[in-house]
């Protein structure tokens, strides 16, 4: 071929290789930076937002630790202990108090516990307990009550249990069953229903899930969405933009550096920036549109790490 004819082949070549490196280099959408770390060194905590700051409870090998995180001002400060050590608990921010829901505690004996933080008087009360003693759960706020879901009992096996609780009242009711039961799970709320994502069966992750179900409490029922693309349990999950941004988990092979969001409107899923850190038993809690994904083992078990870093969309 004449020089002269070879010049615009040449150009289409070393274009499509700029592009392909680009495609091959792009590591998702979204950012991560480190933020202060945690006081302590934990996994398997109990995470929640309340008021703009974000509160851990609990966990490997600090059970007794409560440690509150400023995102503003990237500090760390010290509140009273909860009343019982516990491991593997759920908790969320409701009405201005800190509430912390089931969990193990003395080694592996799950508990039907909950009580309640006022975070201005800095103490405790026990409050009416669950139903259903269970530990690797998770819970969310919907319609202003704390919906609890999932979780290991006796032996470590999982129950369907979907218990609710009412502040007003400081009463339990149950609703539609979790249709797959399962521990370690995430849950979300957007757009009033409630997702519950990943997990696994009877404390195995080699038995890892990637069931995503719905529940609608107008008609009190759950409903199966598309599946999380990456089987993962031990995992954390918070909103941003209107998507369930799902970080982190645990399997035989080792931890997840995985974040992958879902979509309810389109009930498609997306593949995210990496996080730094692979680890499992973490805690998230969103403040300002960033994602705070905290602790949590960097190997599979009963490791722990007292990682902070920062998600921006």
């Amino acid at each position: 071929m004449p020089l002269p004819q070879i010049y615009p082949f040449l150009t289409l070549v070393f274009v499509w290789l700029l592009l392909s490196s680009a495609t091959a280099a792009q590591p998702g959408a979204g950012q991560w930076q480190s933020a202060a770390p945690m006081p302590s060194e934990r996994s398997e905590i109990a995470v929640a937002e309340l008021d703009g700051k974000i509160y851990v409870v609990g966990g490997f090998s600090n059970a007794s630790n409560l440690e509150i995180y400023d995102p503003r001002a990237d500090r760390w400060s010290r509140g009273v202990p909860p009343p019982q050590p516990l491991h593997h608990a759920g908790a969320v921010g409701l009405n201005g108090k800190l509430y912390v829901v089931g969990g193990y505690s003395d080694g592996w004996t799950p508990v039907a516990s909950l009580y309640e933080y006022d975070s201005a008087r800095n103490r405790w009360r026990r409050l009416a307990p669950m139903p259903t003693a269970r530990g690797a759960l998770a819970a969310a706020v919907l319609d202003g009550k704390i919906h609890v879901v999932g979780g290991a009992g006796d032996e470590r096996r999982n129950t369907p249990a979907h218990e609710v609780y009412d502040p007003a009242s400081d009463t339990w009711s149950n609703r539609a069953a979790l249709p797959t039961p399962r521990d370690h799970l995430a849950v979300a709320v957007i757009g009033g229903r409630l997702y519950a994502i990943g997990g696994r069966i009877d404390g195995s992750y080699a038995s890892n899930l990637a069931a995503n179900e719905v529940y609608d409490p107008a008609s009190d029922r759950w409903q199966r969405r598309s599946d999380l693309p990456t089987p993962r349990s031990g995992i954390a999950a918070g909103v941003i933009d209107e998507r369930i941004v799902v970080v982190g988990g645990e399997a035989p092979e080792g931890t997840f550096d995985t974040v992958e969001a879902y979509d309810p409107a389109s009930d498609d899923w997306q593949r995210l920036a990496a996080m730094p850190t692979a680890r499992h038993g973490l805690g998230a809690a969103v403040v300002d549109g960033r994602m705070f994904v905290i602790g949590g083992g960097p190997t599979p078990g009963g490791s722990a790490s007292p990682a902070n870093e920062v998600f921006t969309p």
